[in-house]
C-alpha cells in the first residue's frame, strides 16, 4: 500500500467507528444504548429500546457509512481502469469499516455487530447480490421474527450466492464472501446461545409482543 491507500484505510476505519446508536441515545434520550436491552450498540437494540423511528435511522446511517467507506477508492485514479485491484481495495476498505463499527475508537471499542455496515459494503461492491440478501433477511424475519437468525441467514446467503450461484472466480472475492458469513455468525455468538436456551428476543412486526416475550 502507498501512503494514500494507508490514509484511506484509516479513514474507512474512522467512518466505520461512528457510533450512530450511541450518539443518538445520548443526545436524544440522555442514555447509553449499551446499558439497555441486549447491551449492543446496533440498530436492532436501538429499535427495541428507542423505537422503530430511531432504530431505522441508525440502520440507515450504519448502511451509508459502510457504503461510503467502501467507496473511498474513487479518490485514486488508478482504480478506475483496474477492476481487479479496485475490488480488492474495496474489500479492504469495507472490512476495516466493519471492524470500526464493531470496535469503534469513538466509543471505547464497544460497538455493534456490523451487519448494517456489512450491508453497505456489499451494496457498494456487488449491489445485485446485496439486494438478494436483503430479500433473504426479510423473508427470514417475517417467518421467525428473530433479527439474529435473519442476519446470519443473509450472511450465509451472501457466501452461497458468490461461491455457487454467481460462481465468482476471483480468489479474494471468494475469501471475502466466506469472511462475511463467518463474521456475521461470530458476532452473533451470544444470540446463538440465547436461541439454544430458548430466550432470544423476537421483534414484533405486525402485532403486539407476545406476553411470553415481555420482560
Amino acid at each position: 500500500m502507498n501512503m494514500t491507500e494507508v490514509l484511506l484505510t484509516l479513514l474507512a476505519y474512522l467512518i466505520g467507528s461512528i457510533p450512530t446508536s450511541i450518539w443518538v441515545s445520548k443526545t436524544k434520550f440522555g442514555i447509553d444504548i449499551r446499558d439497555y436491552g441486549s447491551g449492543n450498540a446496533g440498530a436492532t437494540n436501538t429499535y427495541r429500546v428507542l423505537g422503530p423511528k430511531w432504530g431505522t435511522f441508525v440502520m440507515i446511517i450504519d448502511v451509508i457509512k459502510g457504503a461510503i467507506a467502501t467507496s473511498l477508492w474513487v479518490s485514486i485514479p488508478y482504480y478506475y481502469t483496474n477492476e481487479l485491484h479496485r475490488t480488492n481495495f474495496m474489500i479492504v476498505l469495507g472490512l476495516v469499516a466493519v471492524l470500526g463499527h464493531i470496535y469503534p475508537i469513538w466509543a471505547g471499542f464497544r460497538g455493534g455487530k456490523g451487519v448494517a455496515t456489512l450491508l453497505g459494503m456489499a451494496l457498494a461492491i456487488q449491489p445485485a447480490v446485496a439486494l438478494l440478501c436483503i430479500v433473504v433477511f426479510l423473508i427470514t424475519l417475517v417467518a421467525t421474527r428473530f433479527v439474529s437468525v435473519s442476519s446470519m441467514m443473509a450472511g450465509i446467503a451472501f457466501m452461497i450466492l458468490i461461491l455457487f450461484i454467481y460462481h465468482e472466480k476471483e480468489t479474494s472475492y471468494r475469501l471475502f464472501a466466506i469472511i462475511v458469513a463467518l463474521m456475521v455468525v461470530f458476532t452473533h455468538r451470544n444470540n446463538i446461545k440465547r436461541l439454544l436456551q430458548g430466550n432470544e428476543n423476537k421483534v414484533p412486526l405486525f402485532k403486539k409482543k407476545d406476553k411470553s416475550e415481555e420482560k
